[in-house]
């Protein structure tokens, strides 16, 4: 047979009864269905939902992109539109509408398309505005739903372009060149409700018939919104299934293109390890040489060699199709931790030139006035004279590690897959977690007050939240998801407050931190930061070196100010009534918050096995309360320094 013939055959194939059949089957038996259909149309649905998004591929035009905007619902049928396709079309909606009306007394049909190309303004090019036309009918109008759909429409903004939102009432509720997916009488009959939604196709580049693929997205994920917005007000008041929350409409069947996207970006992530390859090996050695020069030489620093071809790495990390992956929130994470990973390929790339500064800045950020102010008044109010409580024992690297191992001991028994060990090592500086172990500096001395806030900070949350990751069918969760480091930091320093072990000493040490970073931005040199940091603001010698070394790493890493920047935006979050749980899931930002409580509504996340040790504690539940009526950090230094 001839490639001709084989197309021709292709064009001419319809939707079978036998296959409308055994959908029918499937959804009546609470079964998932996908099914691929004639001309790579497609039915996907989720489990048994009482909606559907559709999408009818016009014949006579490209209508490039608009098909992305259902692919990522849990229930959508993308199918061809043209007149061949029609009564086998209008066969196999009325049975998944008629199946599911009959689960949950009523049912919708969203059917989306794309507006005519406006004309163009003599080829000035305006700001892009999202416009949407929601058609319904007089006739037993969804009212509700509708109002649902049209206010969350309006929140889609696009450059900053507020969406317009016009209703329009017209019996026909389908594409112009088409007609209506069911009859009046039909639907009327199932109790279906048919709506149409015409969309102004601002993503797509009418010169070229190709798409703008960052208003696309944009547009995808605002979309996604407003359906399960009206989703599930239809459900709540048109239907017997009442889902908890909005979110719980979305997907949860996840395609294989998830999981290898997931995969592959796990594995450039764990072909080499960020924080160790910017310390420095030799920190020891370079205190002793910059003390014997009398604080008036540069140390030199060494660096472990980079083991892998930062170019070579980037190659194959553009070569993850993310633009297969379906559902707007995983591929918005997915392409985020992309952006990430490039840029630390660059700053390894860099290290050691000024340019790995600038690097620094766009992964980490600066210091903004309010934390430079805050940081200030921090080292103003708790005099350098602070120590920690005189007489006490230190505990060293062996006797921390053998409190260490306890612990994790503790967690292992509620999560037996923890499989951290800890490492006392000469190429670290004070305590460091990676890829799930602990690694302590041989030449660690800590003071036996400081003990239960650093296993809280190093194993109630770095470790824990790796095992929690771990845990989760995404490996972004244990590798990272994007600029999960502030919060991190933030829960950790937080957690040796609520453990007593959050110091006046170790406040100074966050709030120098910053002004170090502060310093290195503005251009001073390793010496004058230094000298500041002791001279200006009393830190002791020792400690102002291991300051500004963290800071001054590398070239130029501004991570350290994220300490006390993370505390400040955990307090905020508790304050605004935020709740610790969702926190602990995994390696996240504070953006991610809302996609994380996303994704375990739609099941996609499992339980979290781990929670710290110190949220059993009523002590914890009552400074949780306290915090919640703070105004600042410093509400928090004063209450320390009462207690302690």
């Amino acid at each position: 047979m001839s490639s001709d013939t084989q197309l021709h055959n292709d064009e001419a194939e319809v939707i079978t009864a036998e296959q409308i059949e055994k959908i029918r089957k499937l959804l009546s038996q609470g079964k998932q269905v996908r099914h691929n259909l004639p001309q790579h149309g497609r039915l996907h649905i989720d489990r048994p939902l009482p909606f559907l998004c559709v999408y009818r591929q016009p014949i006579k035009t490209a209508d490039v992109g608009t098909e992305q905007l259902v692919t990522g619902e849990a229930s959508h049928l993308i199918i061809c539109g043209e007149p061949r396709q029609k009564s086998g079309t209008t066969a196999l909606v009325r049975v998944i509408a008629e199946t599911l009306a009959s689960q949950f007394q009523a049912f919708l049909i969203v059917e989306i398309w794309s507006a005519p190309p406006r004309q163009s303004n003599n080829g000035n090019v305006g700001p892009l505005q999202p416009a949407f036309k929601v058609v319904t009918s007089h006739v037993r109008p969804p009212t509700t739903t509708i109002e649902a759909l049209t206010k969350s429409l309006r929140r889609i903004k696009i450059q900053r372009q507020p969406a317009s939102v016009e209703v329009v009432d017209r019996k026909k509720r389908a594409p112009s060149q088409m007609s209506m997916l069911l009859s009046s009488t039909v639907a009327r009959k199932s109790n279906c409700y048919l709506l149409g939604l015409e969309i102004d196709p601002v993503y797509q580049n009418p010169k070229s018939n190709t798409i703008f693929p960052m208003v696309l997205r944009t547009l995808h994920r605002g979309l996604a919104r407003a359906f399960r917005r009206t989703f599930f007000e239809f459900s709540r008041t048109q239907t017997t299934y009442h889902p908890p929350n909005y979110q719980a409409l979305g997907r949860r069947a996840l395609v294989k293109a998830v999981w290898n996207v997931d995969k592959q970006l796990a594995e450039i992530s764990n072909a080499f390890e960020f924080l160790l390859q910017v310390t420095p090996v030799n920190s020891e050695l370079a205190w002793n040489q910059f003390k014997r020069a009398h604080f008036e030489r540069s140390p030199v620093f060494y660096y472990r060699p980079v083991p892998v071809d930062p170019a070579l790495l980037k190659r194959k990390l553009f070569q993850v199709p993310i633009e297969r992956v379906e559902d707007p929130t995983l591929a918005f994470l997915f392409r985020e931790k992309r952006h990430e990973l490039d840029r630390q390929l660059t700053m390894l790339n860099d290290r050691g030139t000024r340019r790995f500064l600038y690097g620094s800045l766009q992964l980490f950020g600066g210091v903004s006035e309010d934390l430079e102010r805050l940081a200030r008044e921090v080292l103003t109010k708790i005099p350098p004279r602070s120590r920690e409580r005189n007489g006490q024992s230190y505990f060293t690297a062996a006797a921390f590690a053998d409190r260490a191992k306890g612990e994790i001991e503790y967690y292992r028994q509620f999560y037996p897959d923890i499989s951290a060990t800890i490492q006392i090592r000469d190429d670290v500086a004070g305590l460091m977690v990676s890829r799930g172990n602990l690694l302590i500096s041989r030449q660690s001395q800590i003071p036996a007050s400081r003990v239960e806030a650093l296993i809280q900070h190093e194993v109630g949350t770095h470790l824990l939240t790796y095992f929690n990751g771990s845990a989760q069918p995404f490996q972004q969760l244990y590798t990272g998801l994007a600029g999960y480091e502030e919060l991190q930091e933030g829960i950790a320093v937080l957690s040796e407050y609520f453990v007593g072990g959050l110091s006046r000493p170790r406040l100074r040490l966050l709030a120098g931190r910053v002004m170090a970073a502060q310093f290195l931005i503005q251009g001073a040199s390793f010496i004058e930061t230094f000298r500041e940091l002791h001279h200006t603001f009393g830190f002791a010698q020792r400690t102002a070196f291991t300051i500004v070394m963290r800071i001054y790493r590398g070239g130029g890493l501004t991570k350290d100010a994220i300490y006390l920047r993370g505390l400040v935006a955990v307090l905020k979050y508790i304050k605004d009534g935020g709740q610790l749980d969702p926190l602990f899931v995994g390696k996240i930002a504070s953006d991610h918050i809302p996609i994380i409580k996303e994704l375990q509504w739609r099941q996609v996340l499992r339980p979290t096995p781990l929670y710290p040790r110190y949220m059993k504690s009523q002590d914890t539940a009552i400074k949780i309360e306290k915090l919640r009526n703070s105004t600042s950090l410093l509400d928090l230094i004063e209450r320390k320094q009462k207690t302690s």
